[in-house]
């Protein structure tokens, strides 16, 4: 059962106003240990030390890693080849019209592209899965809207760094380190580009999460 910790202001953490919404605190004092389910550890960037396991608890995996910026996708003011030099124009998963997701106003998160370290399909992670993203007390739900590079791990769109308060230029934005990805298995946000569904359905989840672990 949920204790009056276990719950924040919407100031706090992303929901509906005055509905209870889970906490910061609450979800991260679920992750401090870790069932390792990757086969090895992933990169934050390239060149670094490989020290970031995928973990498993009860109706979720997570990764604790920093956050690079992913604008790749539709075509914005923010997100495009002129302000990110890394642009691309798609995304791994579209929305429900055939059209590439839109980094600077959807909240989305990134996997890595699955490979013997870890294959997020087996873990019943899918385009849509929902995810709660921490960053200090803030909580932002998002979806997996992208895939990565195999070995790198740690990267959300312009939208879910800005939601929590990181810089999400993509040329300079981001934060090293601090950052909790709870991706909850077997969930799946439909159409993909529904916000709103990802709140809803990723509330309810959260408070599943605290009950069952």
């Amino acid at each position: 059962m949920e204790s009056p910790a276990d719950v924040e202001s919407p100031a706090d953490v992303e929901g509906s106003v005055g509905r209870e919404v889970v906490g910061a605190a609450a979800l991260l004092a679920k992750v401090m240990g870790c069932t390792q389910i990757s086969m090895g550890r992933y990169r934050k960037d390239a060149g670094a030390s490989a020290t970031v396991r995928v973990c498993q608890k009860r109706g979720a995996v997570f990764f604790k890693a920093d956050m690079d910026i992913d604008c790749d996708g539709k075509r914005t003011s923010k997100c495009n080849s002129t302000t990110d030099p890394w642009f691309q124009s798609s995304t791994a998963f579209q929305q429900s019209d055939g059209t590439q997701l839109d980094a600077e106003k959807l909240p989305f998160i990134v996997v890595p592209t699955a490979s013997a370290i870890w294959n997020y399909r087996s873990s019943g992670v899918m385009g849509g899965t929902v995810a709660a993203v921490i960053y200090k007390d803030r909580v932002q739900y998002a979806v997996v809207g992208d895939t990565g590079p195999s070995g790198i791990i740690g990267e959300a769109s312009y939208a879910t760094a800005k939601a929590l308060g990181i810089t999400p230029d993509p040329r300079v934005g981001g934060v090293a380190s601090g950052v909790t990805y709870i991706l909850f298995t077997n969930s799946r946000v439909s159409p993909i580009e529904s916000h709103s569904g990802a709140v809803t359905l990723g509330e309810a989840l959260a408070k599943k999460f605290l009950q069952d672990n």
